[in-house]
């Protein structure tokens, strides 16, 4: 049995008529499904909370963004117990770019219904002042988190959306924000040992897998299955600099130059002067300036198209 979460305003209602396609392929078929459709934020995260509460397997594919994603991964109970397939319906899709998801919603539905490779998948979590939030993708905080945040509110997200130029408006956002962006220092503590200072810092991304932002690869040798966060700081270095540079991160060659930082640990903890943006796969959170990241021991099952 199939359990599929549908968001059906994915990309602006994109989902909607996604799923009627799948819909039609299943029925042909005669295989047996359930379907729920999310009807607002954290919805998904309700209905798999409650699906999975009963400490029984399950298969339950996404439909929607890396945001739905989010969402059933916050409500797993039993993470070691689910295995996930996705359906990609949003602008980034970075969870489906990772594993070489295919973007088209009838060949990735064959690939779920045939489910030849199913791999080990990390989850991390964000905490900050008692309050907790899982992501299968990333989490960052400061420059990119502030473009998600600005996302989110952004109309013209919704009418690039209709053009299939979702995209852009992350290209369009982030010149914005980088004209009225003030690095700020911040301490970043690794594993509880290892510590390093920046006096301008401008994001720090804890990655899961290689890709976020809609195709960035801040994480070029991250595994989604070795226990481990990879984290991409970029700091001290001009403004000008900083923007040049972040369209090489698209192709992961960002690493090579001065002022980037990377880590592989288990737990990352972060202290910032001012208090800065924060997002959990593209969803945006409180602005924060102590928050702890970690990747969890619980792994969980995914169908992916090939070995990672």
């Amino acid at each position: 049995m199939y359990t599929f979460i549908v968001n059906p305003n994915s990309r602006s209602g994109m989902g909607r008529y996604v799923w009627k396609e799948i819909q039609v392929v299943l029925d042909n078929r005669q295989i047996k499904y359930k379907a729920f459709f999310t009807k607002h934020q954290k919805h998904a995260t309700k209905i798999v909370r409650e699906l999975t509460s009963d400490g029984e397997t399950h298969t339950i594919i996404a439909v929607g963004g890396d945001g739905t994603v989010n969402e059933v991964v916050n409500g797993l109970v039993h993470p070691d117990k689910v295995t996930l397939g996705y359906i990609p319906t949003g602008s980034s899709n970075d969870f489906a770019r990772s594993y070489g998801l295919p973007t088209n919603p009838v060949e990735a539905l064959e690939n779920i219904l045939s489910s030849k490779f199913i791999e080990k998948m990390d989850i991390g979590e964000l905490s900050y002042k008692n309050k907790k939030r899982r992501f299968a993708v990333s989490s960052g905080m400061g420059f990119d988190a502030a473009i998600c945040h600005e996302v989110v509110v952004s109309k013209l997200k919704t009418l690039l959306n209709k053009f299939k130029l979702g995209k852009l408006v992350y290209v369009f956002i982030a010149l914005r924000q980088w004209l009225f962006l003030t690095p700020e220092q911040v301490t970043i503590t690794l594993d509880n040992t290892e510590s390093h200072t920046f006096s301008r810092c401008y994001l720090i991304a804890s990655m899961n897998h290689r890709y976020a932002g809609g195709g960035f690869m801040f994480a070029p040798k991250a595994n989604p299955s070795d226990g481990k966060l990879s984290i991409c700081a970029i700091t001290d270095m001009p403004k000008l600099k900083m923007l040049l540079l972040l369209p090489t991160a698209f192709w992961g060659k960002h690493v090579y130059f001065k002022g980037v930082h990377t880590y592989d640990c288990k737990t990352i903890h972060i202290h910032s002067q001012k208090p800065l943006a924060l997002h959990t796969d593209g969803e945006p959170w409180f602005l924060q300036n102590d928050i702890s990241l970690t990747c969890l021991p619980t792994q969980l099952n995914v169908i992916t198209l090939k070995k990672y």
